[in-house]
């Protein structure tokens, strides 16, 4: 029995998609961080991850609810996606350590 396969993506324009990859596997589950430059290189990878069998897909915050949608919509609700937020209270921090809201 294959084993179900995870994947967080994180976004950002100095990410190279072929190389800042990881996977961690274990005895239950494969997990996988996988990195995109942009939106567009998000859409294809979310499409491959969909179409290899994975369950699920966390995003990073860069991502918010409406590219989230656009990702779900993507890849036809095959697979569980959901994005990292926080809490109001913790705006500012986010802020001077990204250097934008």
């Amino acid at each position: 029995m294959e084993r179900p396969k995870f994947a967080f993506m994180l976004m950002g324009p100095k990410y190279d998609k072929d190389k800042h990859n990881v996977c961690f596997e274990t005895e239950t589950k494969d997990t996988y961080i996988v990195s995109v430059n942009n939106f567009e290189e998000a859409c294809e990878k979310a499409k491959e991850l969909s179409e290899k069998g994975f369950g699920a897909l966390e995003l990073c915050g860069a991502f918010g609810e409406e590219k989230t949608r656009k990702l779900i919509e993507i890849t036809e609700g095959k697979m569980a996606i959901g994005y990292v937020t926080h809490f109001p209270s913790e705006d500012d921090k986010f802020v001077k350590f990204f250097g934008r809201k």
